[in-house]
């Protein structure tokens, strides 16, 4: 039986005195032994002292920290669902969704102590626990005063018993809590595995947070007894962590990767310890890969995922060294091909599979072992997407004669202008030729006469510049004339996802208020 919780138990028998987590914003480190003997109390602490049960969720509110690594840990101990909680969000959304979980109990760090108290006022949880310095100390208390037996339940939870839920929606608008079992993190693991070609001698970085589906992959490093290393992203930061606790891998975003190799000094830092960057959230423009390849002295992969699917597709190591050399270099705009534990097709609303052409879109279903069990009270949303095994993702796709998938575009983010078609990460492809372009989204906006138009935001590197007519043209010099956009309006960010995914419908919405088009 699989049980993700006893991931530290298995590494205290063998590894006691190694690192297991370093936790670098708070400069503190736990070696395995000590791990896994908090996991034990925390796992006891919350059903003996706290009288939770079996299926109860119990929500984290904090940033990443070796408290928040633990609490998955105990929560799959004991029988428990984790619910992390996106501390980007404001109270009333938050409210929202603790709420539609309703979790016994919720853990907050004292740097959400205020979100804490409006959560209260809002919701109605029966335990609320702190910890850090300016907390009223009742998570150690707790800790304190359980025992650090085994948890008698651990042996009968795991497999298809629920281990986390993830709210997702963040580009569509409704938040849904998707449900995952130790059954489905584990394939997701697996496919990580493979893809990532995972060494015992690894050290990773957890770049983004742990509230969304990425700490799949870094408990997955865990599970190979490697240690993990904790940041919030900063640049500067994420280098000097490379270069002291010789990182071998981590998870990255065009954004990411671009920031780091803009560090004044890059060429100074030791980074030799890294063997690979895995990168989502996106094809990454081939100007990017080339700079990071020349950059970093390591493979690159992408992962094509989502908070219901976990990992689904990769585009391998080998795939990224043969397109900057030639061989396949249009491959560099997909997302590979499915993942080992995974089966992946592109089909018609009929759910007919679309020819292996390259040019015919279809739908991306997945089916695997690594997909959610479900939306949370949600049987209608999750009849809608896993049909006869098989979930529909939302995302339109091609496919060509060796099964590479091509992300054309989300569903909702396809652009009709005049009656063609227009796919906007094709668009996006071209906008980033532009050497000065950190990252840039394209929507369509209201056109009297075509419908639609389209239109990009454009975020520039540092000490660039670009007019308006330059990105045109350097799109233009890639794109049929009826793709280019004809409108271009540089700003400093744009919104996203806790995940890194550009929130279009946020870019969209000014637009379409009032008129007859879903954002």
């Amino acid at each position: 039986m699989v049980n993700i919780g006893q991931i530290p138990a298995k590494w205290a028998a063998l590894t006691p005195t190694r690192d297991a987590i370093v936790d670098a914003p708070s400069g503190r480190r736990i070696d395995w032994r000590s791990l896994d003997g908090r996991v034990r109390r925390v796992a006891n602490g919350l059903r003996t002292h706290l009288g939770l049960e079996r299926g109860d969720r119990v929500a984290i509110l904090a940033k990443n920290s070796i408290e928040y690594q633990e609490l998955y840990y105990a929560a799959g101990r004991a029988g428990l669902v984790a619910q992390p909680l996106n501390w980007r969000l404001g109270a009333p959304e938050l409210a929202r969704i603790v709420a539609d979980a309703a979790p016994k109990a919720v853990l907050t760090s004292d740097e959400w102590l205020e979100t804490e108290k409006e959560l209260q006022s809002r919701v109605d949880v029966p335990h609320w626990l702190e910890y850090g310095a300016g907390g009223d100390g009742s998570y150690e208390d707790l800790v304190a005063r359980s025992s650090d037996d085994e948890p008698i339940w651990s042996s009968t939870v795991g497999d298809d018993d629920p281990f986390f839920i993830l709210y997702t929606g963040g580009t569509t608008g409704e938040s849904k809590g998707a449900l995952h079992s130790h059954r489905s993190v584990s394939f997701g693991m697996l496919n990580q595995t493979v893809a990532e070609r995972i060494v015992p001698t690894d050290v990773y970085m957890l770049t983004g947070q742990m509230y969304h589906i990425p700490v799949v992959l870094s408990m997955n490093y865990m599970r190979h007894g490697c240690p993990l290393v904790l940041m919030n992203f900063e640049a500067r930061t994420a280098l000097e962590l490379i270069q002291e606790e010789k990182v071998s891998a981590f998870l990255g975003i065009t954004t990411m990767l671009n920031w780091m190799m803009a560090v004044p000094g890059f060429s100074a830092f030791d980074i030799s310890s890294l063997r690979n960057i895995q990168y989502g959230g996106g094809p990454m423009p081939s100007s990017v890969v080339k700079a990071a390849l020349d950059n970093f002295p390591c493979t690159l992969i992408q992962g094509y995922g989502q908070t219901e699917g976990t990992t689904m597709c990769f585009l391998s190591q080998e795939d990224h060294l043969d397109a900057v050399r030639g061989i396949h270099p249009e491959r560099l705009m997909s997302c590979g091909r499915e993942g080992f534990v995974t089966r992946v097709r592109v089909v018609d609303p009929d759910g007919v599979d679309v020819p292996k052409d390259g040019r015919t879109a279809g739908q991306i279903v997945v089916a695997s072992e690594a997909n959610m069990l479900g939306y949370l009270g949600r049987p209608d949303l999750t009849e809608a997407t896993i049909r006869d095994g098989w979930m529909w993702t939302g995302d339109v796709a091609t496919w060509d004669a060796d099964s590479y998938v091509f992300i054309v575009d989300r569903s909702k983010d396809m652009i009709i202008s005049g009656g063609e078609n227009i796919y906007s990460i094709q668009v996006e492809e071209a906008v980033n030729q532009h050497p000065s372009v950190l990252e840039c989204a394209v929507i369509g906006v209201p056109d009297d006469e075509w419908g639609e138009a389209v239109k990009a935001f454009v975020v520039l590197k540092p000490e660039t510049t670009a007019t308006e007519a330059e990105i045109i043209a350097t799109a233009r010099g890639h794109l049929a004339s009826y793709q280019k956009p004809r409108s271009v309006e540089f700003v400093d960010a744009l919104p996203k996802a806790p995940t890194g995914k550009i929130l279009k419908r946020d870019l969209r919405a000014p637009y379409w208020a009032d008129r007859d088009r879903s954002v």
